[in-house]
């Protein structure tokens, strides 16, 4: 089995929840410097490219010395599904397989990277057909018809003894590239389930979690009593 990996990184040059996401303010430099750093470190990998239709960003990633792939408009603006970018991905991409790494993780550290593709080439062995990372939770969840985990009166439980509801952080995808044309979608209907703690599962959508991200990069060390 080939085990070429393309680590991509895709970000649009607008966000209309937050804008300029993909170059906020990170450590020394921005999210997108941030990751492509990350990346550099993960002897896995084959290849890293930034994805975007921003001229801007493509230059940082030059500058980086990744490749920068310049997105077609249609495939950035969201006049067509998600799902055909991943199909024309599909034909442009270099090597066997993809890891998807978003800025907005920015703390999915190299160590998790290894950890995760290693875990992927066996688990693809074991029936799996792709690796994603989620974040357990047990917390109490309602829908318009009422709770969704746990029961009200003398049913009800504390939060450590729910069944967990998995949150799909999207901080690592890995699948084979020649399997997004055929899913348009970046994991598998079969994926193995990489399980992470509340510090790696940090996803900036808006300043909140921007925030959160920003507090969270300063803990030096995560221990058993903080995952």
């Amino acid at each position: 089995m080939e085990k070429t990996i393309t680590a991509l990184i895709p970000v649009k040059a607008n966000s209309s929840r937050l804008p300029e996401k993909n170059i906020l303010p990170f450590g020394d430099s921005n999210l997108l410097l941030h990751k492509i750093g990350q990346l550099k470190q993960v002897k896995q990998i084959t290849d890293i490219i930034v994805s975007s239709d921003s001229d801007e960003m493509l230059d940082m990633a030059a500058g980086a010395g990744v490749t920068a792939q310049k997105r077609p408009e249609q495939y950035a603006n969201e006049s067509v599904p998600f799902g055909m970018f991943l199909e024309w991905l599909a034909g442009v991409l270099p090597n066997e397989h993809i890891m998807w790494a978003c800025v907005t993780s920015p703390l999915v550290e190299p160590y998790l990277y290894e950890k995760a593709i290693n875990l992927y080439f066996q688990k693809l062995q074991e029936g799996y057909d792709s690796l994603i990372t989620v974040l357990p939770c047990k917390s109490y969840y309602m829908d318009e018809n009422g709770p969704l985990n746990f029961k009200v009166g003398l049913e009800h439980r504390n939060s450590e003894y729910l069944q967990p509801i998995y949150h799909f952080t999207n901080g690592i995808n890995l699948c084979p590239v020649k399997k997004l044309a055929e899913w348009h979608y970046n994991y598998g209907p079969n994926p193995y389930r990489l399980e992470v703690n509340k510090r790696e599962a940090a996803d900036i959508d808006d300043v909140y979690d921007y925030v959160q991200a920003l507090a969270m990069r300063d803990m030096s060390q995560i221990t058993d009593l903080g995952k």
